[in-house]
């Protein structure tokens, strides 16, 4: 591997006491050379990950350098005072993790160069025990500060840090942890970073009024609010926070991305720095061997040919966008703001919502990273017959709903909920945010208000469930991947959702016929299934392949029929303790039917990268030809 392109062997180890909250001449010179090596060096790795596709989240890392070489400093000059970990409930802030570990040595800085690589064990959200020197796993974003609160009761006499964010502030948890830290008269200290950007936009125009200075002073935490960027001042804040009783926000103003040109105060510095403008930015630096790795770096493929599908591929959570817009255009403008409402939690560019907000932005409501209050926000509008909240984030965050799914049943509301990112697909934020455990939507009682959950296995798909079941009551729940998917196509080559094909809910479909068994699975399994179906039949192992669209609902006739076949094996991308799998097991033998039965779905951490993945799970076109041939052989 080459040698990291930037000194830092450069980095000061300076020791800083809070006891004085001066500095001097020489320490704000140190920290200043600090502060710039490293965010050179973060914009030059996390860039690394722009160039091989795989993202990066540059601006948050580099916004908060001047408090973490702060804290880096004081853990240093008084290390029995502190828990020294650098907390931080912004989890896409991993880049600070990684740089502060291959300074303290715990991996060559080289590795650093492979970052959200597949296998490099530098996923785009820390974990604890993957990576050198991480100390924790931030989760998901917003939170950290309720754990950390548990850590200094643990540590009681210590003072804790936790990083945190004006977007991570935006989650219900951060006010929770706010009125136990205050009650519990906890010495955590947060160092807020509030730059007025979230991935969708600027929070002072979607959420005008909010404030976290006054948020968390109405809790009753001590708020130091100043600039960022003025390390004098910065440096006295964190002391006077040191040496207060009790919890203390240090919130940092300043603009997302300072110093770098086409990203500064922009949303788009929220995700990883463009080679182009990191380029331009480490030549102005002088920093130009880095550059020049960057200009070298050649993105990997998956050159993967998948028998039975198409060469055309489309990303069914951006179709989700336009085959709404596609309803709505149909209904005249009274009757959109009558009838509809779709309620963003800042990932409209991710979920398709975005496509819904310039088409018709009389229905959208832009609203901040909160998604029980938005979930329940959509049901509540959707309370009435006739009409329809929609609701969309990513699959990992349903989890975090489940209590207002409940409630939404109860009250017999009608939501269309779309969420992202199921399973684990192209997910180099890795472990926290795969998508495995979407079923547990379906929590409701068997006699309870409508809840159906569908997973569109192509964009062709996407579109006809959308128009069968856009008006329908109830809780409907449409699943999608981060990836791209093909269309998927017939015996005759031609697109099996395609022509007069119309979806039913709840019917599972023949996609290949097999007199040795079937595979069944849906969304963006199904196209590998197929593949490995395909392959098999060139073999001579005639096995079939069903696709199950609607998750939850039982379709008597096909099951039956697969319940009288040789072998059934399910392959699905979801959590295998809680998939499909370990249901469509106890359905057959709920009706006698035993066939020899396995399942396949995700079972172990992520390693990183992108379509790495599916083999890393053993779900992809091999692992489930092996599974096959096992299952055959028994």
């Amino acid at each position: 591997m080459k040698p990291f392109p930037i000194d830092l062997g450069a980095y000061q180890r300076i020791t800083l006491n809070a006891s004085n909250s001066t500095l001097t001449d020489e320490q704000r010179a140190s920290l200043m050379a600090n502060i710039q090596l490293c965010r050179d060096a973060i914009v030059f790795f996390t860039a690394t990950g722009a160039a091989r596709g795989v993202g990066g989240h540059t601006g948050g890392p580099y916004d908060t350098v001047p408090e973490v070489i702060i804290m880096d400093a004081l853990f240093r000059g008084d290390a029995d005072n502190y828990v020294p970990v650098f907390f931080d409930e912004a989890g896409h802030r991993a880049a600070t993790q990684y740089l502060m570990a291959a300074l303290n040595g715990d991996f060559p800085a080289e590795h650093l160069m492979e970052y959200r690589a597949a296998h490099a064990h530098l996923p785009g959200h820390p974990e604890l025990g993957l990576t050198p020197g991480v100390k924790f796993s931030s989760g998901r974003l917003g939170h950290m500060w309720s754990y950390v609160n548990g850590v200094s009761i643990a540590n009681s006499g210590k003072v804790l840090f936790c990083l945190g964010s004006d977007g991570s502030q935006q989650e219900g948890n951060d006010a929770e942890a706010a009125r136990f830290a205050v009650a519990q008269n906890l010495n955590v200290k947060l160092i807020i970073d509030d730059n007025d950007v979230t991935i969708a936009g600027h929070p002072s125009q979607y959420l005008p009024g909010f404030s976290i200075a006054k948020t968390l002073a109405g809790h009753g935490l001590t708020v130091l609010e100043g600039d960022g960027e003025n390390i004098d001042d910065l440096y006295q804040r964190i002391c006077t926070a040191i040496h207060t009783d009790g919890p203390v926000a240090v919130i940092n103003k300043r603009p997302m991305c300072p110093g770098i040109v086409g990203l500064e105060g922009s949303n788009h510095g929220h995700d990883v720095a463009p080679v182009k403008v990191a380029v331009e930015y480490l030549e102005t630096r002088g920093q130009q061997a880095a550059a020049d790795h960057l200009k070298a770096i050649k993105a990997p493929k998956n050159d993967a040919v998948f028998l039975g599908s198409s060469d055309k591929w489309d990303a069914n959570r951006n179709v989700f966008g336009d085959a709404v817009v596609t309803i709505l255009d149909r209904m005249n403008a009274a009757e959109r703001v009558e009838k509809i409402r779709v309620i963003d939690s800042d990932l409209e560019g991710s979920c398709g919502l975005s496509k819904i907000r310039n088409a018709h932005p009389e229905v959208f409501i832009s609203s901040g990273i909160m998604e029980r209050s938005n979930f329940s926000a959509a049901a509540g509008f959707g309370m009435a017959a006739g009409k329809q909240g929609i609701f969309a984030t990513f699959s990992a965050f349903l989890e975090m709903v489940i209590s207002e799914i409940t409630m939404a049943r109860l009250n017999n509301s009608n939501v269309l909920c779309h969420f992202s990112h199921s399973g684990v697909d192209d997910m180099a934020d890795n472990t926290c945010h795969f998508g495995l455990n979407n079923l547990f939507a379906d929590n409701g009682l068997s006699d309870g208000y409508a809840t159906h959950l569908y997973f569109p296995a192509d964009p062709l798909q996407m579109r006809a469930c959308l128009e069968t079941i856009f008006f329908n009551p109830g809780l409907r729940f449409i699943f999608s991947t981060r990836s791209k998917v093909p269309s998927i196509l017939n015996t005759d080559g031609q697109e099996y959702f395609g022509g007069d094909y119309k979806f039913v809910s709840g019917k599972d479909e023949i996609i290949r016929e097999g007199t040795q068994g079937y595979i069944v699975s849906f969304g963006e399994t199904l196209y590998r299934a197929l593949d490995a179906v395909e392959r098999l039949k060139q073999e001579g192992i005639d096995v079939g392949l069903i696709n199950k669209p609607t998750l939850n609902v039982i379709d008597e006739e096909m099951i039956v029929k697969i319940g009288h076949s040789p072998m059934v094996l399910v392959v699905e991308a979801y959590n295998r303790k809680t998939g499909l799998g370990s249901r469509l097991g106890t359905w057959l033998l709920e009706r006698g039917l035993a066939p020899k039965y396995a399942h396949l779905g995700s079972y172990q951490e992520g390693c990183g990268g992108l379509w790495e993945q599916y083999p890393h799970q053993g779900i992809d076109p091999a692992g489930i030809m092996a599974k096959i041939r096992d299952l055959l052989k028994t």
